[in-house]
């Protein structure tokens, strides 16, 4: 009883030396992906002495999150962390937290406002045109420049998805990649339920395809689970997705994906953390901020998996 006395005493000392800066955190959903992204910056919060996170998930739903970040100013934090499903929404985010004066980092989605935004709002996310490229060019390495290839989306106004399938058109249009053909393309919304759906369509209709590119980890899983279910040998598909997440690591242990992209959660949350507290202290941020993307395949899997999402 003593020594819980005494910590409680110490951690209120450290709070009140802290100013007990809070920092509302709204995630658009908690898929595996923005799971351990909300984990990262969780995490890293936690080590910042006198540092309070508020976090909220809006499931979805796009009027929920704009309400969540609404209670935020009302609730007076001194920074707010958004990841928004919708880059369109950002000029929406943007003049609510402007009007407050309060600063706003947007984390991995990219606003479509980027251009426009104050001194006290930035972006943590990682380059897109990397991603989507490394992925298709090792695709497209290990088909030897030919194949029939099937491409799993993202949600189609998520600045990341369409991005990563422009990447995807953009190297298959390269001299050593014209030998691949995308001959079906839908979206899966991020999700490996639905990526299992669709793929199971796309076997009932007899697609034949060399690759699956996936806009994520999530969707080649998805995909993975159908195929196996079907018999397909994975030695037979190559399959890609973006995220190195430990489901997504486990299953290249298992010989059943190809390729992934590390898209570093951990890093996004902690550069979004920091530069949420150098906005509160008035320091300059770059507007904006970029984690780098990394391939991860069978042969350097071994220094990935320490860093598993």
């Amino acid at each position: 009883m003593k020594t819980a006395t005494l910590a409680s005493i110490a951690l209120a000392i450290t709070i009140s030396a802290a100013h007990a800066q809070t920092i509302g955190v709204s995630m658009s959903d908690l898929d595996k992906f923005r799971t351990a992204l909300l984990n990262g910056v969780v995490s890293h919060g936690q080590t910042i002495s006198g540092l309070k996170l508020v976090t909220e998930s809006a499931k979805g739903d796009n009027e929920l999150q704009k309400k969540q970040v609404q209670q935020f100013v009302a609730d007076k934090v001194d920074a707010i962390i958004v990841a928004v499903s919708d880059g369109d929404l950002g000029p929406q985010m943007s003049k609510i937290a402007a009007d407050a004066g309060i600063p706003l980092i947007y984390i991995n989605n990219v606003p479509s406002n980027l251009m426009d935004l104050p001194d006290n709002q930035v972006v943590v996310a990682s380059n897109e045109k990397e991603s989507g490229t490394l992925e298709t060019k090792q695709v497209c390495t290990l088909l030897k420049g030919k194949g029939r290839v099937v491409v799993l989306m993202g949600e189609p106004f998520h600045a990341a998805a369409r991005a990563r399938t422009q990447d995807i058109s953009d190297v298959i249009a390269t001299p050593d990649c014209k030998g691949l053909q995308i001959v079906e393309r839908q979206a899966a919304y991020w999700s490996s339920d639905y990526a299992y759906q669709q793929m199971q369509e796309w076997l009932s209709a007899g697609v034949k395809f060399d690759a699956v590119i996936a806009n994520n980890d999530e969707m080649a899983l998805g995909a993975i689970r159908a195929m196996k279910k079907n018999n397909i040998p994975m030695k037979d598909v190559v399959v890609a997705g973006v995220d190195a997440t430990d489901d997504a690591l486990a299953a290249m242990v298992a010989g059943d994906l190809d390729v992934t992209i590390l898209q570093s959660a951990v890093g996004q949350g902690a550069a979004a953390v920091d530069a949420a507290v150098k906005l509160i202290r008035k320091e300059k941020v770059p507007r904006e901020n970029n984690v780098p993307f990394e391939l991860v395949t069978p042969e350097n899997i071994a220094t990935y998996l320490p860093k598993s999402q």
